[in-house]
């Protein structure tokens, strides 16, 4: 290890102009990556929550939920380039339905939202380096998103990548914008205090705030979850679903022994040995949905107190400098995960909400869905299902996005299917139906024909 890589590595984010609070999150991290934890969460250090709250239990006058909203700030994530989906701008600028993108479809939900309560509601959007000025070029069509003395987005920080061999950071002269990664969303508090924007919030009268990823367009801005929180009195709250057998990947929450506190325990802090615990959707039956409630004044005080670290769990994440290069030196990204940020809030709790508000698009599998029949765009912004949604399977040749919509240029209805999947180069003509359960496979580039009526199992390019 070098003696000086935390030095080298100080110097570069403040030649770059990263804030003294980012700087002072990543030394805390660096010397924990130095020391060699892992922040590993083992399954004989906690016990499954078991009984959260039901929103559909909750009972909330709407007195209460307006007065929620009106101190209630909407934030999005909206950092990512949705490069596995090959995107190289902001992956929210991604046309979704109806000629819309998320960020249309966002804009949307907030400024109909504000009419239906008659509130404020600011919406503020953490972008990265790569995506602030696309995404504030793309809102300027939206002036009446502006919220006088508040801006649509602050800049997530970044911080150099960390050579494996000798935690220095690496150099790459190639594409030196390689050598920066994000510290993953676990940054929202850090960014939020070392922008100004936290302490904007608070004192304009703004107690809380809704977060969630620009990609989950489930995660409307609600008032019934707004009131809830309010009248909870705590400092912080996730949104949790039960899950399924298709949600095994996701980060889960827990109780932790050793004091009670809830905690968020991520696949990367679960030793390999115990992953069959992990992906045990009836052993930890609620997984976190990234939709998180904050008291900002509690933040505030929190931040303050340790001096702008939270102390959120260390991700050691490991990679090449150039994700597309396998070649490439291997690295070491230091994250954190913001739902974390639950266990350090005592007084934190947890509410199982539908899954409706859990709309997330991290594949061209889920983007089939929202593009299709299965779902409405109505006046409010909100998706709403016209049919159980059906499990979406599609080969590798539909990755890419480009590639996606060179082979489904127009969305089957899936209102009628209960699964699909695709093994091969197919492309789908236009107005074709997918009922009952489908599986297509093809050995050959293989076209299927405008108003085809797919059912069974359907083998074509013989």
């Amino acid at each position: 290890m070098s003696a000086n890589g935390l030095e080298l590595a100080i110097e570069k984010m403040r030649t770059a102009g990263v804030s003294e609070a980012a700087i002072e999150v990543f030394s805390h991290y660096y010397g924990q990556l130095e020391s060699g934890a892992t922040g590993m969460i083992p399954e004989d250090s906690i016990e499954p929550l078991s009984e959260p709250p039901m929103l559909a239990d909750v009972q909330i006058d709407e007195e209460q939920a307006r007065e929620a909203m009106a101190a209630t700030v909407i934030i999005k994530l909206n950092g990512g380039l949705g490069t596995s989906m090959g995107l190289d701008k902001a992956k929210n600028l991604l046309q979704v339905r109806d000629g819309k993108t998320f960020l249309d479809i966002i804009a949307q939900q907030v400024l109909q939202a504000r009419k239906t309560y008659g509130v404020q509601l600011p919406l503020l959007l953490m972008n990265s380096f790569r995506t602030q000025d696309d995404t504030l070029e793309a809102l300027a069509k939206y002036p009446e998103l502006a919220v006088e003395g508040l801006p649509l987005g602050f800049v997530q920080n970044q911080e150099p990548k960390l050579r494996a061999d000798d935690l220095t950071p690496v150099e790459w002269p190639a594409d030196p914008t390689l050598e920066w990664c994000p510290p993953g969303h676990g940054d929202l508090y850090t960014a939020l205090l070392g922008s100004g924007v936290l302490d904007a919030l608070v004192e304009k009268g703004f107690r809380y705030a809704s977060v969630s990823n620009g990609d989950n367009l489930g995660a409307v801005p609600d008032a019934r979850v707004a009131g809830w929180f309010a009248s909870t009195g705590a400092p912080y709250a996730a949104e949790v679903c039960r899950r399924t057998v298709n949600d095994r990947k996701g980060g889960h929450l827990a109780v932790r022994k050793a004091d009670g506190q809830l905690v968020l325990r991520e696949s990367a802090q679960t030793p390999k040995e115990e992953m069959d615990f992990f992906t045990d959707e009836h052993r930890h039956p609620y997984f976190n949905t990234n939709n998180l409630w904050l008291d900002l004044v509690a933040l505030k005080r929190t931040l303050e107190e340790r001096r702008g670290v939270l102390g959120l769990p260390l991700i050691r994440n490991e990679k090449t400098v150039d994700p597309a290069d396998s070649s490439s030196p291997k690295v070491i990204q230091i994250e954190s995960a913001m739902g974390a940020a639950i266990e350090v809030f005592e007084g934190a709790t947890a509410i199982c909400v539908g899954r409706d508000r859990f709309l997330p698009v991290k594949t061209t599998n889920e983007l089939l869905l929202l593009r299709s029949d299965i779902y409405q765009l109505d006046e409010q912004g909100h998706l709403v299902a016209q049919a159980e949604t059906p499990a979406v399977t599609l080969g590798k040749q539909y990755k890419l996005v480009r590639d996606f919509e060179q082979r489904i240029p127009s969305p089957p209805s899936l209102v009628q299917a209960t699964s699909l999947s695709v093994d091969g180069d197919v492309t789908f003509g236009s107005d074709v139906t997918v009922k009952g359960d489908v599986q297509v496979t093809s050995a050959a580039p293989a076209r299927i024909d405008d108003g085809t009526v797919l059912e069974g199992a359907v083998t074509l390019g013989e």
